[in-house]
């Protein structure tokens, strides 16, 4: 059985920073790539925020691109997203996803508050 399990969201204030966390469960870790999206409140969409190959090959949004730093540990089964510098409109629940070509499993989300 799949499971991702994120943790570490919470309330901040603004210039603040938090490290979120997604553990996976069930498999082949190193053969996904994996990503951080987050839903805005009232929002429908999924808005994409980073990504990380196996090989290690970042990408970021416009809006992480310089605050946020995506990284991974095969030993570990885990994922982080460090984010700096936050805004209020980081505001968002945020979702770990792990996908690779036959694939895509998604966690349960991390709600990240942001005050201004």
């Amino acid at each position: 059985q799949v499971q991702l399990v994120e943790s570490g969201g919470g309330l901040v204030q603004a210039g603040g920073s938090l490290r979120l966390s997604c553990t996976a469960s069930g498999i082949r870790f190193s053969g996904f790539t994996m990503r951080w999206f987050r839903q805005p409140p009232g929002e429908q969409r999924n808005e994409f925020v980073a990504s990380i190959t196996g090989d290690g090959a970042t990408t970021y949004s416009n809006s992480a691109k310089g605050r946020f730093t995506i990284s991974r540990d095969h030993a570990k089964n885990t994922m982080w997203l460090q984010m700096n510098d936050l805004k209020p409109e980081d505001t968002a629940v945020y979702y770990c996803n792990a996908a690779n070509t036959s694939y895509s499993h998604w966690g349960q989300g991390t709600q990240v508050t942001v005050s201004s």
